[in-house]
């Protein structure tokens, strides 16, 4: 016998459709609806600031599912549809025109959006931001050969443009406030190595610059000027400078928040039994670090909706999986596991100037909360091994490339 429960799901991204696979994958044969504010069918990220502006994939590429395979599932996607707000006590969701819609469990996979910080003349024309596929298809167009861009902010989604800009034989300055690009992600030390990396391919690359305006001539861009008086010019602007969880549903419907995002615990259900969190507002409970975690990461929205969606079926699990992301930047590839929002020491194995490295972020106990492995891709697993663990390591051995890291794990 059918399922009579309406399982509705808030986000248009890859968690919304991982949840509806999850879901019928493990034989629900319920109602489910899923809400996207975009018009297009749930896509990946990623690739809007990788092979989307490299030209090697297009929209279809990374289109999680084909609308034939979410008819043949029997779910209702409604695109272009934002939900206005959540009614936890009527379990009802609200749609502009006043519509309600019924639900027996909620997941909100509602993603992130860009930053947008008060600059002068960030309204003006030719001023861009990276979030959507919209977003990636403008700037796409004027990332031309000959012209030039200034990105503000120096975090993974301005490197990532800035290295693909750079292959199209644009001229790119980066702008960033801190002392080394990927200060807050990776530390001093590695975030040196990227700094090395794009001026090697001709970025000019400003650390600790602060931006004053964006200069602008007849309501469009120029280019910057920066808060010691020096100017940037450039044809276009790109802020990149961080994204803000878009939690406003989560907080009008009264959940619990905190840790930058909507509060869940390990099997990712929020303080509302009923309604579930998953991907870049979910403040997860973290049973091996014993604290909560909300990162954007690509991983996240990969891997936590199987978790929900047993959840929601009343099954049991809970979301251990460790933090991840990866990054490619001209013959720099790289995947970075862990957790290490702070640390003691940086501890490099192999060859730093060649860029064929790992590095370990140690805590003063020398346990390992996080490793990168750089153009080397046989160490992923014994990485997670060593930061699992929890046991102290030798860091000798752990620079040591003739040490087998399967060796350090006690």
């Amino acid at each position: 016998m059918a399922s009579s429960n309406t399982f509705v799901i808030v986000g248009g991204g890859l968690a919304g459709a991982k949840a509806v696979e999850a879901l019928r994958d493990s034989n629900f044969d319920g109602r489910i609806i899923l809400f996207a504010d975009e018009e297009h069918l749930p896509y990946e990220r990623p690739p809007l600031s990788k092979e989307f502006l490299a030209g090697k994939k297009s929209l279809s590429d990374f289109t999680v599912q084909t609308s034939d395979w979410y008819h043949d599932h029997d779910v209702d996607v409604r695109l272009g549809v934002k939900v206005s707000s959540v009614d936890p006590s009527a379990h009802t969701v609200r749609l502009p025109g006043d519509t309600q819609v019924h639900y027996d469990k909620l997941l909100l996979a509602t993603g992130s959006a860009s930053r947008r910080p008060a600059i002068p003349g960030s309204d003006a024309a030719g001023v861009h931001y990276l979030r959507s596929y919209q977003d990636a298809e403008v700037l796409n167009s004027v990332l031309v050969q000959g012209s030039s861009i200034a990105v503000v902010g120096a975090g993974w989604i301005g490197l990532e443009v800035a290295a693909g800009a750079r292959r199209r034989g644009v001229d790119v300055t980066v702008v960033e406030i801190a002392e080394q690009p990927l200060l807050a992600a990776v530390g001093e030390e590695v975030g040196k190595v990227f700094a090395d990396l794009h001026r090697d391919h001709g970025v000019d690359l400003r650390l600790r610059a602060q931006v004053e305006e964006i200069t602008r001539a007849d309501g469009k861009a120029t280019g910057l000027k920066m808060r010691d008086g020096s100017t940037v010019a450039a044809d276009a602007v790109l802020v990149a400078v961080g994204a803000k969880p878009n939690v406003e549903l989560a907080e009008r419907a009264g959940l619990s928040m905190g840790d930058g995002g909507v509060l869940v615990d390990a099997t990712l259900r929020t303080s509302d039994p009923d309604i579930y969190a998953v991907g870049d507002i979910a403040a997860a409970e973290h049973p091996l670090f014993g604290s909560r975690i909300r990162t954007e990461h690509w991983a996240n929205a990969l891997k936590q909706p199987a978790v929900a969606a047993a959840g929601m079926l009343g099954r049991p699990g809970e979301y251990a999986e460790l933090p991840y992301f990866f990054t490619d930047q001209y013959d720099l590839g790289m995947e970075y596991v862990g957790h290490a929002p702070s640390f003691d020491r940086v501890v490099f194995r192999g060859d730093v100037a060649g860029r064929e490295f790992v590095a370990f972020w140690l805590d003063d106990d020398s346990r390992v909360l996080a490793g990168m492995n750089v153009n080397i891709w046989d160490v992923l697993d014994d990485v997670k091994d060593l930061i699992r663990s929890g046991n102290p390591v030798d860091a000798d051995g752990l620079a040591d490339p003739q040490s087998p890291l399967a060796d350090l794990t006690n």
